[in-house]
């Protein structure tokens, strides 16, 4: 089951439930987890749980609790560091453009951003920093972050197995099914770039430098 090179459901029978875990953990408060493919590793591992390799509720409570806990840590870390991370320099793991973006929808949709994130790349990992460098109530976090841990760690999952035990012949669809996955969690934030005039602009005027 390659994608694009990447074999994921390899990756996930290899580091097992612990390894997922660690990814889930790293990807929802970690900065250098920004760039792993949650969306797509959890719908994976439910959908080999539909096939037998995985039980379904140990793989829900440790992909619940290391979206929970990987948030928590994230909100800890930007407690902690405060407004000292947006000035920052720019690293492999680390780009203010990242947390501008997070920022944004932070101010926008305020707590509930703690849920949207969870399924939009980058946003999910940087957001809870967000809420701790903003001093929000760690209790009222804690509520919007239990909820969007349920909704994500525990929906992906399901998707997947709920697909994988009713389709004929599972194996032959997974890979279209993760590439509609992932072009579902990047299509967000492409259309906010794309509603705002000022983000245009700077699109099209990074793809003019780049042309010249």
């Amino acid at each position: 089951m390659e994608f694009f090179g990447f074999d994921i459901a390899a990756l996930i029978k290899t580091v097992g439930l612990i390894g997922l875990f660690g990814i889930v953990f790293a990807e929802s408060g970690l900065l250098v987890g920004f760039f792993l493919p949650g969306d797509s590793l959890l719908f994976t591992a439910g959908f080999l749980a539909s096939q037998g390799f995985f039980d379904l509720w140990p793989l829900f409570i440790v992909c619940f609790a290391g979206a929970v806990l990987g948030d928590s840590f994230g909100y800890a870390f930007g407690y902690r560091v405060g407004p000292k991370i947006f000035t920052r320099e720019d690293s492999i793991f680390f780009h203010k453009k990242h947390l501008e973006r997070a920022a944004f929808f932070y101010e926008r949709y305020g707590p509930a951003t703690i849920v949207l994130a969870r399924f939009m790349p980058i946003i999910r990992t940087f957001a809870p920093i967000l809420a701790g460098v903003g001093n929000m109530r760690y209790r009222t976090f804690l509520s919007y972050n239990a909820i969007g841990g349920f909704l994500w760690g525990i929906g992906m999952p399901l998707l997947g197995y709920f697909l994988g035990s009713i389709i004929p012949n599972p194996d032959r669809y997974l890979i279209p099914i993760v590439i509609v996955i992932i072009i579902l969690s990047f299509l967000p934030p492409i259309v906010h770039v794309l509603r705002r005039k000022d983000e245009r602009d700077r699109l099209l005027a990074l793809f003019k430098n780049r042309k010249g």
